[in-house]
């Protein structure tokens, strides 16, 4: 076990020489505006929406479980469940199949979140498609408080996983379950001069999307640049999009909290919580996992969901990086910028 964060100096030692611009950078939009992780989050936020009585207790079970409950923030585990538990995660989401293998061990242990659709890769030549190998009413028969769902926003097949995703969401909130959306871009028109697949406009409009179909709580990959939507359109040569000249020069920088504080603008200010990924695994894991977790609580998101960093390393080192991770969330000196 960590000493959890009572100050951000350890944490700075790992964020190198962007420590300090990090940990002071003030947002050009003020945190004012966003409706920020608290202890009281589904009181305040959900309590008033169209969300059923069990949906509020499916979220409340969520952001209560854990070394983060009753926070405000989420840390949620991709890996196994043995892992999550140990690490003191607030939910583990991995898939129906194995979720299912373990459901009577675990699921009154630690809050199940269930992806029920998923990317298949034996088709040749690989598609950008979400299928949906789960249904909502197995994810609730096995003990799930959640439900997840990936949507491939710009691909061809994405009008068609709105749909499904949409209707599965109504259904979940029908039984009571919470849902979680993975807003993720793919087309090849993002791919320019840089890759605009990680641009905080057009994640920005997949998150606002996400948002649109219900989703309770948005996953979205750090954004590392901006104006997908000029780039496309230059590129084209054809008019791509709806954005506005405002959103480069008042709305957003290219400081790393402000590209991500876009994405939190289009969680409607924070009504759905941002969580963004601890990303793949290399080989400056806790560098990199930390700073994600800096930029995102500054930024006003909600938490990370980390996987093959954590798994792809021995079990007790998965569990030290988790709770590096939840001390960026716990150390009251890291504030929202």
């Amino acid at each position: 076990m960590t000493a959890t964060l009572s100050a951000p100096q350890s944490v700075t030692s790992w964020l190198g020489d962007e420590g300090k611009d990090l940990l002071t950078y003030k947002a050009k939009v003020s945190k004012d505006l966003l409706h920020l992780p608290s202890p009281d989050f589904i009181d305040r936020i959900f309590m008033q929406s169209d969300r059923s009585p069990q949906v509020l207790r499916s979220l409340q079970q969520l952001y209560s479980f854990g070394r983060l409950a009753n926070t405000g923030y989420i840390s949620i585990s991709e890996n196994i469940v043995k892992l999550a538990i140990e690490a003191g995660c607030n939910a583990v989401a991995t898939t129906l199949g194995v979720l299912g293998s373990v459901s009577r061990k675990y699921a009154h242990k630690i809050p199940f979140i269930v992806k029920i659709n998923h990317n298949e890769l034996l088709t040749y030549p690989n598609q950008f498609d979400q299928i949906m190998f789960g249904s909502v009413e197995q994810a609730w028969n096995l003990g799930a408080v959640a439900i997840g769902a990936t949507i491939y926003f710009g691909s061809e097949q994405s009008t068609r996983q709105i749909q499904e995703v949409s209707r599965a969401f109504a259904r979940a909130h029908e039984l009571g379950m919470a849902t979680i959306l993975w807003c993720y871009l793919r087309n090849e028109a993002f791919k320019q001069d840089k890759d605009y697949h990680l641009a905080a406009d057009l994640t920005g409009q997949a998150n606002h999307l996400g948002v649109t179909i219900e989703a309770d709580i948005i996953k979205q990959k750090l954004p590392e640049i901006n104006n997908g939507y000029g780039a496309v359109a230059q590129a084209t040569g054809k008019s791509y999009g709806k954005t506005d000249k405002r959103v480069y020069s008042d709305l957003t920088s290219d400081h790393p909290i402000d590209l991500t504080r876009y994405q939190v603008l289009n969680c409607y200010c924070g009504r759905a919580g941002l969580i963004n990924s601890g990303g793949a695994s290399g080989k400056n894991d806790f560098a990199e996992a930390i700073r994600t977790a800096v930029i995102n609580k500054r930024a006003g998101g909600t938490g990370l969901i980390s996987g093959r960093k954590t798994f792809q390393r021995p079990f007790e080192e998965g569990v030290k990086l988790f709770h590096a991770i939840q001390d960026v969330y716990l150390s009251p000196e890291i504030t929202i910028a």
